[in-house]
């Protein structure tokens, strides 16, 4: 069974924090992280505790829009957008993994809002999210 990890409030998500959690897959977390602080896409992560989930999460922001989550697993991590039923038309249209597709089609809402979960092992995934980041963060 998968675990969310970092559920310790008075353990700060630290970059050593963070490579022990996700072992071989850091090297991916690491590159995402300088990717999307990068000029091109310029978001911006905030680890925060949240009680209502009782784990560290990292919200991913453009200015005022929160582009995705991220949250670490046993040797993975993941990454969750959250669209409208509007919003979410265009995932079909990206070139992205079509299993990521088929997944985000056949989710449920949450309220208003369904969920593209993007779970990442390595550093050949980060292109899928990078590629739902920039269509996330050009919606208006």
């Amino acid at each position: 069974m998968e675990t969310i990890l970092l559920r310790e409030q008075q353990i700060s998500p630290t970059e050593e924090v963070i490579e022990n959690a996700l072992g071989d897959s850091y090297s991916a977390y690491k590159d995402l992280i300088e990717a999307i602080t990068d000029t091109g896409y310029g978001l911006v992560p905030q680890w925060n505790y949240y009680k209502d989930g009782k784990a560290w999460l990292c919200k991913v922001c453009y200015k005022k829009k929160t582009v995705f989550w991220l949250s670490v697993w046993d040797k993975f991590f993941k990454t969750t957008f959250y669209f409208t039923e509007k919003t979410g038309s265009g995932i079909e249209g990206l070139d992205i993994e079509e299993k990521i597709k088929e997944s985000f089609s056949n989710n449920k809402p949450i309220g208003k809002l369904i969920p593209l979960t993007i779970t990442i092992k390595s550093k050949d995934q980060i292109k899928d999210v990078l590629t739902v980041s920039k269509y996330k963060k050009n919606l208006k």
